[in-house]
């Protein structure tokens, strides 16, 4: 069994032919997903869809990019945060915070930075109120994301969506107790960084993450990513590793399940 830690569902692009990519990825043996939010209206559709089906669970949140729709916590209003709150605490199957973090890809300006990286401080406060894990989005910021994890500790720490640092700086947030998560992006032909990390840290620490609908693997690169496809990089890795793909399929499992602070009866 496959466990999809991090995908868009609630992506239009998804969403539009849902009961389609669903049923393939089961019928592939992918069982369990971890649906994302990026804002609060897609945080919202998670929640739905996690509700009406048992394998799908929901992280509620607001990706860095989203930060003009953010509004910051001051003496004379309770800002985005308590939006989240309110979601988050709406339903048992919210089971993360995220996605969160730092993205300087897109964004120069030091005043953008500062805001992202209050926006990221305000949902880690959150996630440890509630005493949940938090999946993490970190775009060319990765100093920047370890600094603050490490000085504003996450009780239930979480996971490194689409880790693309090097492998000594994966093994520092190891330390930190984070899982890194692998994507198509692994089975890309340029990806050194990415493949060398998953040859160097624990595999105590990999779980594995399609991103639907972006970032879709070899042989599929360049179209839509589909959950289906999220076999094709465990596959990749287990190669890599020279392992069976059940056995990478185990590993990675106990890996998300434990991190995600849930059981397969649930």
């Amino acid at each position: 069994m496959i466990f999809d830690t991090h995908i868009h569902f609630n992506d239009e692009r998804v969403y539009q032919n849902f009961d389609k990519h669903f049923n393939e990825a089961l019928e592939s043996g992918v069982k369990r997903f971890l649906c994302i939010g990026y804002d609060v209206e897609s945080s919202k559709l998670a929640i739905k869809l996690a509700e009406k089906y048992p394998e799908i669970y929901a992280a509620v949140g607001i990706i860095p990019t989203e930060h003009k729709q953010y509004e910051l916590k001051s003496e004379e209003n309770l800002g985005t945060i308590e939006e989240i709150r309110s979601l988050a605490k709406s339903s048992k199957k919210v089971i993360a915070i995220g996605e969160i973090g730092l993205d300087y890809y897109w964004e120069k300006a030091p005043e953008i930075k500062e805001k992202q990286k209050i926006m990221f401080k305000e949902q880690i406060e959150l996630a440890n109120e509630l005493n949940l894990p938090i999946s993490i989005h970190c775009r060319d910021a990765i100093q920047d994301c370890f600094n603050i994890l490490k000085e504003h500790k996450v009780k239930k720490t979480g996971i490194m969506h689409c880790y693309s640092g090097s492998k000594e700086m994966a093994k520092e947030y190891e330390k930190l107790g984070y899982k890194i998560a692998f994507g198509g992006v692994l089975t890309f032909k340029n990806s050194k960084d990415t493949k060398e990390t998953l040859l160097n840290i624990k595999k105590e620490s990999i779980v594995f993450e399609t991103d639907a609908p972006y970032l879709a693997p070899t042989p599929f690169r360049g179209k839509m990513n589909e959950p289906k496809y999220i076999c094709e990089t465990v596959k990749f890795a287990a190669e890599m590793l020279n392992i069976s793909y059940q056995e990478m399929q185990d590993i990675a499992l106990k890996n998300s399940l434990e991190i995600l602070n849930i059981n397969y009866e649930n």
